[in-house]
């Protein structure tokens, strides 16, 4: 009877969080606070909640994606970044991951913002700033403007990494292969005119050397020799 209950409640669960069709779900993977109570951080993550388009995104707040998780087998709380996060893309059909670090110092206040891919683990885009003198309040209306600016600008489709890459593996590839061949043809233009040089050197000295009988023509016959053995070697690779 208990393990009936648990599982129920964990479809009822499921339901009162999934998000409803054509919504980008965003999960809050870690809010860090420092130099201020922990209640900033879930001040922050309510301001967010109320102030994004809900008709674009469905948040899934910290508290919702560790209730998810936890079922995981495979899921680590240190996963923040990299091939980890398509676990909590599985669990809970986030395509983005929101990662946010709130510090205070004084009166001086500072927050980081990192929108990350669930698909492949990979920092899609990232905002900083700071407030030497400004209140707790201001400060972070600063992470949450920030923060909704940066999904504002995830395009409605995400750029395919790896097929970019792949892309400009083939460009670069052909590139080098062209390359490769105009090298080819100005060897082998070389290795002809070099082989015409020396057959036509080592004819002249041949001819020589037979009417003259002089041996500096040997050195000529020999210096042709070489010049169209070299073209030849040229034209052969």
């Amino acid at each position: 009877m208990t393990r009936w209950v648990l599982l129920i409640a964990i479809a009822a669960a499921s339901v009162a969080n999934a998000a409803p069709a054509g919504r980008r779900i965003v999960a809050v993977l870690d809010i860090r606070v420092e130099g201020m109570p922990d209640s900033v951080g879930k001040q922050f993550e309510r301001e967010l909640e109320e102030q994004l388009d809900t008709n674009a995104f469905w948040l899934s707040t910290g508290a919702q994606v560790r209730e998810r998780m936890k079922f995981s087998t495979k899921w680590n709380d240190g996963c923040l970044i990299g091939p980890c996060l398509t676990e909590l893309r599985t669990q809970t059909s986030a395509e983005l991951a929101l990662l946010a670090a709130l510090k205070a110092e004084g009166t001086s206040y500072g927050y980081v913002v990192t929108i990350v891919r669930t698909d492949n683990g990979r920092v899609l885009s990232q905002e900083s700033g700071r407030c030497d003198v400004c209140t707790a309040k201001e400060a972070m209306r600063e992470a949450t403007l920030a923060t909704i600016k940066l999904l504002n600008e995830v395009p409605d489709k995400l750029p395919d990494e790896v097929g970019e890459r792949g892309a400009q593996i083939d460009l670069a590839v052909g590139k080098l292969v062209r390359h490769m061949k105009s090298d080819q043809r100005r060897w082998k233009r070389r290795g002809i005119g070099m082989l015409v040089t020396g057959l036509g050197v080592a004819a002249a000295g041949l001819t020589a050397y037979l009417v003259t009988d002089s041996d500096p023509t040997l050195a000529a016959v020999g210096a042709g020799g070489g010049l169209a053995l070299g073209g030849i070697v040229a034209l052969t690779f």
